[in-house]
Formats: structure tokens, C-alpha cells, sequence
């Protein structure tokens, strides 16, 4: 595979176990029933609901079973990227996938760009797509870095990525950021960060107007969902936050935020069974999904917080971070229930009828 300027980290960790059983979905068997004829048009959605009912046990029951030995329509040639934003809980999130790699068969590549920049030469864009659409044995495929989107469709494939990624309060990931470049956190404990020994505060490098803690350095999400535009790395530009939502709203099957990651995690095991199912729970229980900490951070005053907010930079992050939770509480909305301060997924709501031709 062609491999220049970026390079993938463990691209093995999570080998594909082959299997050409073939299963009947239990949605044919529930289409066949609602066929049946009934002059009674109660009696005919009763009989519907029935079933559905029915369909959602066999779910449960045999919904595992018939995932972990896939038939030969259930497709294999899905790919996730996960352009995670810097300092948004995409570590944690990350560490999920790893943990699930093996048990649910699929591959998690880590995109890991010189310099971690997230805009690739038009050379390595053609490259990445290449490798993500031909490289059949890592299909299945968890693709996941601090790469800005790119639109899969100029370059011609049939095929798409599904898109996620996850947002956060921006003046929150700024603080965040500026703590770990100078303290790391407790996932490696031992790595030199790049302002380490720098003990100023984060009020007080706003109070001083620093570099690190200046509005400019808000305007990241908005690029990175922006995508490869050079218009959408010009600080402050409307048209790169006009893009930024375009792009959420059309591109992406989900994005959530840091604040709900648990909602977010829930939403796709319900959405991605074929990666996700099981995360719920690790992410509940599990030690890995909680690592990642930045250490020595001190939460902002409200002058230092009022000051940023002056900014008009800030202003648009904010509004995309609004933007962004506004569709994603809309989409939770629809799809999670709570019920004594536990979270449930919503059962499926739909059944087919009138169904034609009849068979006998």
C-alpha cells in the first residue's frame, strides 16, 4: 500500500475470524407474517404489533449470535474514520475500539501524520483514499487520528466512510490543551511535553496576552470539520463555519460531545452493532474507557473566561459547539429514553404492511 508522509499504527491488532454461515433475518420472518389477510382492521394492528414485538426478542436473543458469524450479505466493506479533534476525550473514546477489536472482528489503524498536521499534500490524500478504499485486508476498519475531514467523493469512489467524532466546549479543550503541552496527563506519565517546565497558570498567560492561551488558539473544531479548504484554516472565516455545520449535518453519522460522552457511546452501539456492540458497558465498567487525564489543570476564572468570550474567534466556536449539541441532543431525543436516572435505547418503532404482491 502507498505510504508517504503518514503512517498507521497497529494496524494488525484485531484479525478478522472468517465465516460463510449463512443466518435468515428474523425481519424477513416478521414480513412474511404481516402478510396475513384480516378484515379487521384492529385486529389486522394488533397482529402487526404482535410481531414486532416478537422481532425485537428474537433481536435480543439471537441478535449476538447471528453478528459474530456474519452471512454473506452482511457486508464486510465498512470502514470508520474518527477524525478526533484534539483533547475532546478522543483518547478514551479511542481506547474503546481497542478493546472491542478483537471480540466484535474488526481492524483499528491509527492515522499518525508528520508533525501531527492535520492537512495531508494532495499526493497523500490520494494515497489515504487508496488505502482506505482498496485495502481489503484491514476490512473491516477503524481509521482514526487527528486528520481533518476529507470528502471521499472527489476522488471519485462509490463507496464512502461513515464519519464520527466528538466536540467539546471549546475555552474547556483550550484549557485542557494548554495544561497537557506543559504537564502531559496519566496516560504516559513519563513523555516530555513540549512546554514542560513552563509553571505558568493559564489565567495568568491570559492576563499577560500569551500565544497559548490566545483566542486564535480556539479555532480548531471548526477546521477540522471544515476539511482540506485552504479557506477553512483562515482564522475567523464565516465561510469555514458555514462549511464546518454542512459538513456535520451531511457528512457524519454522528458527532457527540465530551460533556455526554456516555450518550454518545450508546447511541452508536445501537447505530454500529458491528463495531460498537459491547461499549456501553466497557465504557460503564471498564478502566481503560476512564485513562486518560490531564494533570496539574486549574480551572479558568470567570475573568480569564469572560475575556476569551470577547473574541470573535471564540464567538464562532461556540456557536459551532451549540450547533453541534443542538443536533446531537435532537438526535438522543429520538433515540434514548430515561427511566429511574438509567439511560435505554428506544425499540423499534416501525413495521411494514401492505405488503404486495400477496403469496398464499
Amino acid at each position: 500500500m502507498w505510504l508517504s508522509l503518514f503512517f498507521f499504527n497497529k494496524p494488525t491488532v484485531c484479525m478478522r475470524e472468517r465465516s460463510h454461515r449463512i443466518y435468515t433475518s428474523p425481519d424477513i420472518l416478521a414480513i412474511a407474517l404481516l402478510r396475513k389477510e384480516t378484515e379487521d382492521p384492529l385486529k389486522k394492528r394488533a397482529i402487526a404489533r404482535h410481531e414486532v414485538r416478537e422481532i425485537e426478542q428474537r433481536h435480543t436473543q439471537d441478535g449476538l449470535r447471528e453478528r459474530e458469524a456474519p452471512s454473506a450479505a452482511d457486508s464486510e466493506d465498512v470502514v470508520v474514520i474518527y477524525n478526533r479533534v484534539p483533547k475532546t476525550a478522543s483518547t478514551s473514546f479511542t481506547n474503546i475500539a481497542y478493546d472491542l477489536c478483537g471480540k466484535n472482528h474488526y481492524h483499528v489503524l491509527h492515522i499518525n501524520t508528520t508533525k501531527n498536521n492535520p492537512v495531508m499534500s494532495m499526493q497523500d490524500q490520494v494515497r489515504f483514499v487508496k488505502n482506505v478504499t482498496e485495502w481489503r485486508e484491514m476490512k473491516p476498519a477503524f481509521y482514526h487520528g487527528h486528520v481533518s475531514f476529507l470528502d471521499f467523493t472527489k476522488f471519485g469512489v462509490k463507496k464512502k466512510p461513515i464519519y464520527i467524532n466528538v466536540i467539546r466546549d471549546p475555552i474547556e479543550r483550550l484549557v485542557s490543551y494548554y495544561y497537557f503541552l506543559r504537564f502531559g496527563d496519566d496516560y504516559r506519565p513519563g513523555l516530555r511535553r513540549r512546554k514542560q517546565g513552563d509553571k505558568k497558570t493559564f489565567d495568568e498567560c491570559v492576563s499577560a496576552g500569551g500565544s497559548d492561551c490566545a483566542p486564535e488558539k480556539l479555532w480548531l473544531q471548526i477546521p477540522f470539520f471544515c476539511g482540506h479548504y485552504s479557506e477553512c484554516w483562515n482564522v475567523g472565516s464565516h465561510w469555514a463555519l458555514e462549511q464546518a455545520k454542512y459538513n456535520l449535518v451531511n457528512e457524519y453519522l454522528l458527532v457527540g460531545v465530551t460533556e455526554e460522552l456516555e450518550d454518545f457511546v450508546m447511541m452508536l452501539e445501537a447505530a454500529l452493532p458491528r463495531f460498537f456492540r459491547g461499549a456501553t458497558e466497557l465504557y460503564r465498567t471498564g478502566k481503560k474507557s476512564h485513562l486518560r487525564k490531564t494533570s496539574e489543570k486549574k480551572p479558568p476564572t470567570k475573568e480569564s473566561i469572560a475575556k476569551l468570550q470577547q473574541s470573535a474567534i471564540w464567538k464562532m466556536e461556540n456557536e459551532f459547539y451549540e450547533f453541534a449539541l443542538e443536533q446531537f441532543q435532537f438526535v438522543r431525543a429520538h433515540a434514548v429514553r430515561e427511566k429511574d436516572g438509567e439511560l435505554y435505547l428506544l425499540a423499534q418503532n416501525f413495521f411494514y404492511e401492505k405488503i404486495y404482491p400477496k403469496t398464499n
